[in-house]
C-alpha cells in the first residue's frame, strides 16, 4: 500500500470522526486506533453472520438431497456457494484491515500524518463548493441523500482530482478500493458513476 493511498484511507476514517472545530486537535494514531477496533469488530459480527448462513445453506442442501428435489438441490448449492464467497470477502477484509497498523508502522509517521491532515482540511475548506458539484451531476439524487461514508469518498476523490491532480483512472480506482472496503455494492456502483460524470463537467474548474 502506497503512501498517497495510506494517507487517503486515514483521512477517510477521520472525517467520519471528526467536525471542523476539531481539525487542530486530531489525535490521528489515538481515533485510527479506535477506527481500526470498530471496524474489525463489525467485520467478525459479519463473519459470524456468514457462519449462521452457511450452517443453514448446508442444512438446505442435506435436506434437498434426502428429498431427491433437483430444482431444491441446485438452489442450495447456488446459495452455499454464495455464502462462501461472502465470508472469503470479509476475511479478505478483515485481514487487509490488522494489516493497516502494521503497514503504518513502516513508513515516516509525519508525512503520513500531514498528507492525511492535509486531505481531510482540504475536504472541510472546500466542502459547500465540492458539494455543490456532486449534486450537480447526480441525476435524480442528493448527496446528503448518501451513506456518510460514501460522501466522505467523493469528496477526498474530488480532493485527489482537483489538488492533487491525480490521474481519474487512478482516483477512481482508490475510490472504489475505499468503497470496496468500507460502503456496499450499491455505493460502489454510484461513486465510480458520479466521479466519470464529474470528470466530464466544466463544473470541476469552479473548485481550482
Amino acid at each position: 500500500m502506497q503512501l498517497k493511498s495510506i494517507s487517503r484511507e486515514l483521512a477517510l476514517l477521520l472525517l467520519g470522526q471528526i467536525n471542523k472545530k476539531d481539525i487542530n486537535k486530531v489525535n490521528v494514531e489515538s481515533m485510527l486506533s479506535k477506527a481500526i477496533e470498530s471496524l474489525t469488530q463489525h467485520w467478525r459480527e459479519q463473519l459470524d453472520l456468514c457462519a449462521s448462513m452457511v450452517e443453514k445453506a448446508n442444512q438446505e442442501l442435506l435436506d434437498s438431497e434426502l428429498q431427491e428435489d433437483a430444482g431444491l438441490l441446485t438452489k442450495s448449492r447456488n446459495h452455499l456457494k454464495t455464502c462462501v464467497i461472502e465470508s472469503e470477502n470479509i476475511l479478505n477484509c478483515l485481514s487487509e484491515s490488522l494489516e493497516l497498523p502494521r503497514l503504518l508502522a513502516l513508513v515516516d509517521q509525519k508525512e503520513i500524518r500531514d498528507l492525511t491532515l492535509k486531505r481531510v482540511d482540504l475536504v472541510i475548506e472546500k466542502q459547500d463548493a465540492i458539494d455543490k458539484n456532486l449534486d450537480s451531476v447526480m441525476e435524480g439524487w442528493r448527496l446528503k441523500r448518501l451513506p456518510r461514508i460514501d460522501r466522505d469518498i467523493l469528496r477526498l476523490a474530488s480532493v485527489d482530482l482537483i489538488d492533487f491532480n491525480t490521474p481519474m483512472a487512478v482516483t477512481c480506482n482508490e475510490a472504489v478500493n475505499l468503497a470496496n472496503r468500507y460502503s456496499d455494492e450499491q455505493g460502489r456502483r454510484m461513486i465510480n458513476g458520479v466521479l466519470r460524470k464529474l470528470q466530464n463537467s466544466t463544473l470541476i474548474l469552479n473548485l481550482k
